[in-house]
């Protein structure tokens, strides 16, 4: 790096303000801070009669739910949208449909508006989600990636304190209506111009360089056309490294969902016996001990390889579930500060590692088909989960036990990463034709029943089973997925 180098300020630290930005509000309107207007839906729909006391729980039990599968099940859509238009139109969009969802739900009168708003929210965070805004740093940043997107990925812990903050004053002096316009507009007055005046898609635009130093003439080249480098989606999902991978982020998924959603329910359990008062604390504990891990690990991955680095986070997240063994009301806090720093630490650690190790070219698709088997990992995790507790009268200790489990088979996957990674990645074409019908029927075992209580709750009767057609229509994407990618890999076999 020349002394220029060190005194021109990067436009890239810009670039990561606003992704930041965008994931505080994305995150924070649609999924970390929007719980706290749900207690005042719940009574305005109630008291309209448009949904009766003893069926109102059902409605918020399944319209977050919606909110998860569609941010998931669209993130591959967001990939190939992303390689014909660019972030800046993406974010653009993604901000229109988050605002749109918002002013919808303020005017919500039954269900029907309550499905449709999650529906907006979740379609959104496709747009102006993580997915977004990682390929975005990505272009810009390449020897401080991992610092830049530890930054940038604390937006989605830190949306889920600051949103709440905001909205409740506002609920009680103005009403939950009112309160969710005014929170709207930090979208449109201040999210939506910084995007258009502000948001670069690459440094060549404003003449600058990857992370704004001057490159070697090998580099220069390299940087010249980023996209070209690394596999195709075709490839990587044909790769044994690809699955191995996948299977990876879902266990971690499992752990990440499981314990920021159900550990409060353990911890009031009978058998812990916390107050909700001290269970919030080891909640926020977990929350602020991660956003220390997404800057530690990021800024670990660019002094050290990645796969190290992920095979460090794993190995201390796995010991830290080893104090659901000996859990207790110190042990607790043992667990929250070890396993919260690495779950930080692995999210950002699996956004970086798709680029290791699948490279730019496909960068966006790959990472949105990652997101939708970490999201068929996740949503298992908590219906396992619960399952098991409801076996147990309501005792999630047995389900516990199988985080550590699910935990321990990461680290597995991530031995396995480190240890045959390169042998892993010559492209397979039978691999995708077995798997990738499994994951799209998971993805109908999932989506199925959600989508089904939700038609019921609408039509107000029985409606139609929806689950096995949802697995159908899953088995056939995988299908024509893995036919596709096979065929692809063929066809460069023969060429090669």
């Amino acid at each position: 790096m020349t002394e220029r180098d060190k005194s021109r300020f990067f436009y890239g630290w810009i670039i990561v303000a606003i992704s930041t930005l965008a994931l505080v509000v994305s995150n924070g309107l649609s999924i970390g801070g929007i719980p706290v207007f749900y207690k005042f839906v719940q009574t305005d729909l109630v008291a309209l009669g448009s949904v009766e006391q003893a069926k109102v729980q059902s409605v918020y039990g399944l319209a977050p739910a919606l909110t998860f599968l569609l941010a998931g099940f669209l993130s591959p859509v967001a990939g190939f949208l992303l390689q014909r238009l660019n972030a800046k139109t993406m974010l653009i969009i993604g901000c229109f449909i988050l605002g749109s969802g918002l002013l919808l739900y303020s005017r919500a009168t039954s269900p029907l508006y309550v499905y449709g708003a999650h529906a907006l929210l979740g379609t959104s965070l496709g747009f102006v989600g993580v997915l977004v805004n990682t390929v975005l740093i990505s272009t810009w940043f390449n020897r401080k990636r991992g610092l830049a997107l530890g930054i940038v990925l604390t937006g989605t812990s830190f949306g889920g304190a600051i949103i709440p903050a905001i909205s409740t004053p506002l609920i009680q002096k103005y009403g939950w209506r009112s309160a969710m316009l005014m929170v709207s507009l930090i979208i449109w007055a201040v999210l939506f111009p910084a995007v258009i005046f502000l948001v670069r898609n690459r440094p060549s635009d404003i003449g600058a360089s990857i992370d704004g130093v001057d490159l070697t003439p090998t580099e220069e080249v390299s940087a010249a056309s980023p996209g070209l480098q690394g596999m195709t989606l075709a490839e990587a999902i044909a790769t044994p490294m690809f699955w191995v991978f996948g299977v990876c982020a879902a266990l971690i998924f499992y752990a990440i969902f499981v314990v920021s959603q159900q550990l409060n329910l353990y911890l009031q359990s009978p058998k812990m016996g916390f107050t909700p008062e001290q269970a919030s604390r080891v909640q926020s504990l977990l929350f602020l001990l991660s956003v220390f891990g997404k800057f530690l690990f990021g800024w670990l991955a660019d002094r050290f390889p990645g796969n190290r680095v992920m095979l460090v986070s794993a190995t201390t997240m796995f010991l830290a579930t080893l104090f659901f063994l000996y859990f207790n009301s110190t042990t607790v806090y043992l667990f929250a500060i070890f396993f919260g720093m690495n779950y930080g630490g692995t999210f950002v650690l699996l956004q970086l590692l798709v680029a290791d190790y699948f490279g730019l070219k496909e960068y966006g698709k790959i990472l949105g088909a990652v997101t939708v088997i970490e999201t068929v990992g996740g949503a298992l995790g908590t219906f396992i989960t619960g399952k098991i507790a409801d076996a147990n009268g309501g005792d999630y200790t047995t389900a516990f036990f199988g985080v550590t489990i699910v935990v321990g088979l990461s680290l597995l996957m991530v031995v396995i990463l480190n240890i045959f990674g390169q042998r892993f990645k010559r492209p397979m074409w039978l691999l995708p034709l077995v798997l990738s019908p499994i994951i799209g029927a998971l993805v109908g075992v999932i989506a199925g029943p959600v989508f089904n209580e939700i038609f019921k709750v609408i039509s107000g009767g029985e409606g139609v089973n929806l689950v096995l057609p949802a697995i159908g229509i899953g088995l056939i994407i995988g299908l024509v997925a893995g036919a596709w990618s096979a065929k692809s890999v063929r066809n460069g076999e023969a060429t090669a």
